[in-house]
């Protein structure tokens, strides 16, 4: 039996995310690794769901805001749907983020960055 403590990246990446209530969001288009703390950075998703049209944006969320399912394909996104309709969003063109622009993320979600812990 697996250990389900531990998931691959590969195996999170292109999981399905939900909401609380089950509401299709979108899928988990890849995770941000912070090279100097070697943890995971960010999450990088693709809106689907009641975010449609938005077209090549992509957002990025704390990883402490996501529960995933044992088999880490299926995850649920615990944030409130107005927050992430005010969430500011990149092109998929950019490469990362900076700490700058993470600083903002996390506070927009209600998060501390780890390296401000």
């Amino acid at each position: 039996m697996a250990d389900s403590t531990y998931l691959s990246a590969h195996t999170i990446r292109g999981a399905k995310v939900v909401n609380s209530s089950g509401e299709y969001l979108g899928k988990i288009e890849d995770l941000m690794i912070d090279v100097e703390s070697t943890r995971v950075a960010y999450v990088v998703l693709s809106f689907g769901g009641y975010l449609m049209g938005i077209g090549d944006k992509l957002f990025a969320i704390p990883m402490e805001a996501f529960k995933f399912s044992p088999d880490g394909h299926n995850c649920t996104l615990n944030v409130d749907k107005a927050v992430l309709e005010k969430a500011e969003s990149f092109d998929k063109d950019k490469s990362s983020l900076t700490h700058e622009e993470l600083d903002r993320v996390y506070a927009h979600y209600g998060y501390k960055p780890h390296w401000k812990r």
